[in-house]
């Protein structure tokens, strides 16, 4: 599928929080903002984590311990900058490479000083392949959408 043949989706959110305190609640305490309906495990999900630092996984287990990567972690620029794959294919499945997987990139602005805006795009959605259309379809919409809103309440 063509690259230019599916838009980025770009969400964003601002919440009372300094850049430092929003990619901290981002990257160690994932469980407290991701969607519940976004799962890949096949049992009861037991936890979420990111592994900091450019190369690290962030990534699910069940309560069995099976684990699953949603991605891989390609910028690590706390506070300001976090992008990762997304390691899904285009019927919402797992896959265990980057070479399918899109990108997402989130950016932690500050406003004042106790007034971030989060910036979370869905970028190169081409690379899911078949079903990329309907990824695209989900998860455009108007902001903030199902994540960054559980995000902000968790802030």
């Amino acid at each position: 599928m063509p690259e230019q043949s599916i838009p980025d989706v770009r969400k964003s959110v601002t919440v009372a929080a300094t850049p430092e305190h929003c990619f901290k609640v981002f990257t160690e305490a994932p469980a407290d903002w991701w969607p519940p309906s976004h799962i890949l495990v096949k049992k009861e999900r037991a936890g979420l984590a990111f592994e900091p630092g450019v190369g690290g996984r962030y990534y699910e287990w069940d309560v069995e311990g099976t684990e699953i990567a949603w991605g891989k972690v390609l910028t690590w620029e706390a506070p300001h900058r976090l992008s990762m794959t997304w390691r899904i294919d285009g019927h919402w499945q797992s896959i265990t490479d980057d070479e399918r997987a899109s990108v997402i990139e989130v950016e932690f602005t500050a406003i004042d000083e106790n007034t971030t805006r989060v910036d979370l795009a869905h970028v190169q959605l081409h690379r899911h392949g078949e079903g990329a259309e309907g990824i695209f379809r989900a998860l455009d919409g108007p902001s903030p959408g199902e994540t960054l809103e559980r995000f902000a309440r968790a802030i």
